[in-house]
């Protein structure tokens, strides 16, 4: 008995029922789209109904089509069906919910920064600027005058000491946890410690700062090299998780393979160890440098504010970036004509938000350039 062609067994009353049976429970593919649009149409009536806001439209929209997306699914392809899609969209709902704040932070600053952001701001200090200066500004008969090159500065230098004092710390007691320790009682304390200094308060670092150079030097003591100490405290706890987790996941074959050749073990962890995990070593270490050059708080009580640019970190009051937006916002030059203070801090505060890009940014890339070569690269 010889068998039909192809064409004549998918066009057969057989394979178009089985067809059919098999899409009979298949949602078309214009449901969600049109539910989407219903949602969007009656979420602007209810907020037309109780004073109409682009957020309560929103809010409105998002809640009912959660509610009659997945209804409308069940009610087609099954309750498994429905469940899953409603997973699915609440999770693109999170995503969505997560990334909003993100852009109107970043859409906001661009905003008021990019006005106020000239090269008097950048090559210019707050020393000589007063009340009259941003009148006059205000008033339309002189530019914006007075700058954040002193908080620029400032802030490079504090981060700079910082940096110094954190990173060999950190990293030195990452490979003591990882490669001395063998779970013993030093190690479980360090550990403790180190979690515990994860979560303290940036405040409690800057008063502990400005408490041993007060023992020192007396009371009110406060320069830059003050604020690096308070700094240092926060970044010593995410240097020393982010390095031991890196040396944790250097293959033991490798350390192995070194001792097997007679290799000491500092030289092993020197040439060997740190090498291969270096990558995820400085990632994590601009990453921590990212993390507290936006500190305000321990500078508030540690460095001091001054108008004036300080090129010593040991001598006198320095200004961050962080510091001078709150004291341009909280105090302006002006208090009657305040917005070129605000012009200047939102210029600041966009100064600082391109730091901090730049600065993951530059994790990426050294994660690349450091990151080990395989055969296929």
């Amino acid at each position: 008995m010889s068998t039909p062609p192809l064409h004549q067994q998918t066009s057969s009353p057989g394979a178009a029922g089985r067809r059919a049976k098999l899409t009979r429970n298949q949602r078309p593919a214009w449901l969600v789209p049109a539910i989407a649009v219903a949602a969007v149409v009656v979420g602007a009536a209810l907020a037309a109904l109780v004073g109409f806001s682009t957020a309560l439209w929103a809010v409105f929209a998002a809640v009912l089509f959660l509610v009659a997306a997945p209804l409308a699914v069940t009610a087609v392809e099954g309750r498994r069906k429905g469940a899953d899609s409603l997973t699915t969209y609440l999770v693109h709902t999170a995503f969505v919910l997560a990334v909003i704040p993100l852009v109107s932070v970043i859409w906001t600053v661009l905003a008021n920064g990019v006005p106020g952001l000239t090269s008097n701001l950048l090559l210019t200090s707050m020393n000589g600027v007063t009340g009259a200066t941003d009148n006059a500004a205000a008033a339309g008969e002189t530019p914006v005058l007075g700058g954040a090159y002193h908080a620029i500065v400032g802030t490079v230098s504090i981060t700079f000491w910082a940096t110094l004092m954190s990173v060999p710390i950190g990293l030195l007691t990452a490979i003591y946890l990882v490669e001395y320790s063998q779970g013993g009682w030093l190690g479980r304390a360090i550990t403790f410690f180190v979690d515990v200094m994860t979560g303290i308060p940036s405040i409690v670092a800057g008063l502990f700062a400005a408490a041993l150079f007060g023992l020192i030097l007396g009371p009110s003591t406060r320069f830059g090299f003050v604020a690096a100490v308070a700094l240092t405290v926060l970044m010593i706890p995410t240097v020393v998780k982010n390095t031991e987790e890196m040396l944790k996941i250097v293959p033991n074959e490798l350390r192995e393979a070194s001792y097997a050749l007679g290799v000491r073990k500092w030289r092993t962890i020197t040439k060997v160890v740190i090498p291969t995990a270096i990558s995820g070593i400085a990632s994590g270490v601009t990453l921590a440098i990212a993390r507290v050059i936006g500190e305000t708080a321990p500078l508030l009580v540690t460095a001091g504010f001054a108008t004036a640019i300080n090129w010593n970190s040991f001598s006198g009051w320095m200004t961050t970036l962080p510091t001078f937006i709150y004291y341009q916002i909280m105090t302006p030059t002006s208090p009657t004509n305040p917005d070129p203070s605000a012009q200047r801090a939102w210029a600041a505060a966009l100064i600082l938000i391109l730091i901090v890009m730049l600065l993951n940014l530059v994790a990426r890339l050294v994660a690349r350039a450091f990151a080990p070569r395989t055969a296929g690269r």
